[in-house]
């Protein structure tokens, strides 16, 4: 019998059928051996050599495994297609040498791009040998990820209390965070002014055009800047009348996007579903592994952890035959469309992300997945046909229209879809950068026009704008960014963003990203005395250098050595720094966000407590807080962030006003009680009952939701909380009024008696109703669908998916379904004979409890009458 090792013990069950019994499937679960968390582990002295730990639960895997080994004839690691499935398979095959469980046997390694039987059986028969290059990369990595958590981690806990830990990656990502963070601070938005109006061609058909040109001049974006002048525009352009100049149309042609990989799927499954990086990874792993459809495990999805975009011939052949069946021969181009991969090295995964069988629709697989595994597998499946499919055609136009003298015009634009192709099945999601309103102008339609009709000119309308700064990174537009300067690998970017919110370096506030107070400190410390290390450039050139080494195009030890000699310089420096120099240099770097500029004009730094002594930063025990100069007469601190990662002493001295209530005309406090922050419209007041007796009025309360951070709650957001619950929309299905409110267990949505929790990717103050119903109708899916009424009561007998398999429900009695019994095959009548036998099964057996407990009282009451009495004197 031969030994098949693979990571996930649901993937070695779906393989092990497929294989058959002259093979044993066993499973790694994941990495058997890592660095111990210790100073060492990497020996810097020593040529790098690198000291391995198996830690507890691996322990027994891997136990097993050597036994299995053992008693195998061919072994073969079959761990993921990518650089670290590579560096597991390694670990497995020297910790076999180790335990002398070879013995001369063959190892043989073999990747499934794909969980389906033809896939595996293709790959067991072509084996190759471990790729050591790959795995040299992967040693390069660990390494240095390790050097610097290892060395500048101590130096951040001694010279920056509070400070968690620094990585080669993460800081950088941090610090995109964060000068995003300074630019929105810094930002002074200006006012400009635009003038559109509304025309009628001679046919007396509308359009609407936007004034370009003024007095001859062209307009340029703040050429309008105040009112005054777009009134006075506004009053020139209606004194001439109009005549249309230049016509210009064309055929623009779109082409369809490429199939997903990693990050692209992270960035669209953000967008579209408002997953998570972390979330859209697990869900495309599961898809990866494989679902049971109709009683068989399939794979649904090839491998989601690549850079690739390119199709294999099958996977071509097989979409285009799928696009002529369904869409016809118009939606297929005449030869099958090749894109190009814009990563350096994407020959770690050869295949972008796509269906396994492009002919199993979302349909087809909607009854056998939970709803966000629906959404993610139909995002891939629409993602890759359209990628295949024949380009849109849209006719744009666009059109002048000048006054007579020359001095006005207007330019009218639009355009009109004649072949829709790839868009009948896919179009992309908007990123948050986008200008919604030029993406409008585009899309608007134009009568036809000739130049020299006269058309009249009906309104003009001037609109006040002021520019705006920009975004918050959403985890779409990191990972974008991320990847645009080659910072990480996509296989990377959940882990990061993971780290950075386990870390309190950043909360997500609204999906977007805000730096803690700990986290700008750390990145200005790091910024200050470490540049180097987390500049852009440099971050990026490095994972090039990883890169030649999977290549085979450098030496890792050599690139070690090339990185760890100036770093090392580095770190010796830093420990010699003192605290006044650290605090000095964040004190100032720090200036404008720790003591923004009085709007009363005072002293920002002026102490609020004794007004004599100014507040500078300082450390503690507990992290970074602000001091008074006249310390120790003068005690005032205001902590800015704990090891805990909430508001220390932040309303220490009471409520904090926000401001008034727009509605309400009530001040709008937050306050901190026994169960956390909560904001509170008004005070309490006095007031009566009916029968007129006093009575006390309490104010409205709302709490904080789970992570949201205390000190940046304005008071927009108060009022949205105060506002709670909110209606969001109507669920399709019973029309009831889904509402969207913070409860005990945080928050949630709910439509009439069904209630659905908001993951930490929603947003109860924005979700909206797609979101909602879809929250809903999953949980709905999870109850269990009806599946008729019970003889003896009529009430409705529920068939659902629990912990331990399908199973039969009816009121508080549940009934497992027998394993060899599928879903639908269960009747009306089946469920009512195995419910009977499991109420039989219970009530047989609190007989039993009952009686037992009789006789245990029984000999208790026994024994207290034969007690002795006590003697008296």
């Amino acid at each position: 019998m031969d030994l098949v090792i693979v990571e996930s013990p649901a993937k070695a069950r779906t393989i092990n059928k497929y294989l058959g019994h002259n093979f044993k499937v066993l499973a790694s679960f994941g990495h058997i051996r890592d660095l111990p968390g210790k100073d060492g582990s990497v020996d810097t002295q020593n040529d790098f050599a690198m000291i391995w730990q198996i830690d507890g639960k691996s322990e027994k895997h891997i136990k097993d495994i050597a036994a299995a080994a053992r008693q195998a004839g061919t072994i073969y690691l079959a761990t993921d297609p990518d650089r670290e499935g590579e560096a597991i398979s390694w670990h497995i095959n020297e910790e076999l040498i180790r335990r002398r469980a070879l013995k001369g046997k063959p190892v043989k390694r073999v990747v499934f791009h794909e969980i389906t039987k033809k896939a595996i059986l293709e790959a067991v028969s072509a084996p190759r040998m471990i790729n050591t290059e790959l795995v040299e990369a992967y040693l390069a990595r660990r390494a240095l990820d390790y050097l610097v958590g290892f060395n500048l981690s101590p130096v951040l806990w001694r010279k920056l209390p509070g400070a968690r830990s620094a990585g080669r990656v993460q800081s950088v990502a941090l610090r995109l965070i964060c000068e995003r963070e300074e630019e929105i601070e810094a930002f002074t938005p200006q006012e400009f002014w635009s003038l559109e109006a509304d025309f009628n061609t001679p046919a007396g058909q509308k359009f609407r055009a936007r004034l370009t040109r003024l007095y001859g001049q062209k307009l340029e974006k703040f050429s309008l800047g105040n009112a005054g002048a777009a009134a006075a525009a506004k009053s020139e352009v209606e004194k001439h009348a109009y005549q249309v100049g230049k016509v210009e149309r064309r055929e623009v042609k779109r082409n369809p996007y490429a199939p997903f990989i990693t990050s692209t799927l992270q960035q669209e499954a953000s967008r579209k579903l408002g997953f998570g990086a972390r979330r859209t990874m697990q869900i495309a792993q599961k898809l990866y592994e494989g679902i049971s459809l109709g009683g068989e495990t399939q794979g649904l999805i090839t491998y989601m952890r690549t850079d690739s975009v390119v199709l294999s011939g099958d996977a071509l052949g097989a979409t285009r035959a799928l696009i002529a069946k369904q869409y016809g021969a118009p939606y297929l181009p005449q030869k099958p469309r090749l894109f190009n991969n814009k990563a350096k090295n994407a020959q770690e995964a050869h295949e972008a992300i796509r269906p396994t069988d492009l002919f199993r629709t979302p349909g087809q697989v909607r009854a056998y997945l939970d709803q966000d595994q629906f959404r993610l597998y139909d995002l891939i499946w629409k993602r890759t046909v359209a990628s295949q499919m024949a380009q849109a055609v849209f006719d744009q136009m666009s059109v002048d229209v000048s006054s007579g003298d020359g001095s006005a015009l207007f330019r009218a634009t639009g355009s009109v879809l004649k072949f829709d192709g790839f868009l009948t099945l896919y179009q992309e999601g908007r990123d948050d950068q986008d200008d919604g309103k030029d993406a409008d102008d585009k899309d608007r339609r134009l009568p036809p026009m000739q130049q020299a009709d006269k058309p009249v000119l009906q309104k003009t309308d001037i609109e006040q704008h002021f520019t705006q700064p920009p975004p918050r990174f959403t985890e779409a537009s990191l990972v974008k960014r991320l990847e645009e300067l080659g910072i990480g690998r996509p296989s990377t970017y959940a882990s990061i963003i993971s780290v950075l919110q386990d870390r309190d370096y950043v909360t997500l506030e609204r999906k977007r990203f805000q730096p803690s107070e700990r986290g700008r400190l750390v990145t200005v410390f790091l910024n200050r005395f470490f540049e180097r290390y987390v500049q852009y450039n440099f971050t990026a050139e490095m994972e090039n250098r990883l890169d030649e080494i999977s290549n085979g195009r450098a030496a890792w030890k050599q690139v070690l050595s090339q990185f760890w000699t100036p770093f090392h310089k580095s770190v010796e420096g830093a420990r010699d720094l003192k605290f006044s120099d650290v605090l000095d240099e964040l004190d100032q770097q720090l200036e404008h966000y720790l003591f923004p500029p009085d709007a009363t004009g005072g002293d920002p730094r002026a102490c609020p407590k004794c007004a004599e002594g100014r507040l500078s930063l300082k450390l503690g025990k507990f992290g970074a807080f602000l001091g008074c100069s006249d310390y120790p007469t003068c005690k005032f601190t205001r902590q800015l962030a704990t090891e805990e990662g909430e508001a220390g002493d932040f309303l220490a001295d009471g409520p904090k006003l926000l401001g008034r209530h727009p509605e309400h005309a009530k001040d709008v406090t937050l306050r901190k009680g026994p169960y956390g922050f909560y904001v509170q419209l008004g005070e309490e007041e006095e007031g009566q009952t009916k029968t007129g007796k006093p009575k006390k009025i309490k104010p409205k309360r709302a709490a904080l939701a789970k992570g949201q951070d205390p000190t940046i709650v304005d008071l927009q957001q108060a009022v949205s909380l105060l506002s709670l619950p909110r209606e969001v929309g109507v669920f399709p299905d019973t029309g009831e009024v889904i509402k969207a409110n913070i409860g005990r267990f945080g928050p949630y949505v709910q439509a009439g008696s069904i209630f659905a929790s908001l993951t930490k990717d929603d947003d109860v103050l924005t979700v909206g109703e797609n979101r909602a119903v879809a929250l809903i109708a999953d949980k709905k899916q999870k109850a269990g669908k009806e599946l008729g009424k019970h003889p003896a009561d009529n009430k409705p007998i529920m068939i659902a998916d629990g912990r331990w398999g399908p199973y039969v429900k009816h009121g508080k009695v549940n009934a497992t379904l027998p394993k060899d019994v599928e879903k639908t095959q269960v009747t009306v009548d089946m469920a009512v004979g195995l419910l009977a036998a499991k109420a039989g099964a219970k009530t047989k057996k609190g007989t039993a409890k009952k009686a037992a407990t009789k006789k245990t009282g029984a000999k208790k009451t026994t024994a207290r009458k034969t007690r002795p009495k006590k003697e008296t004197a």
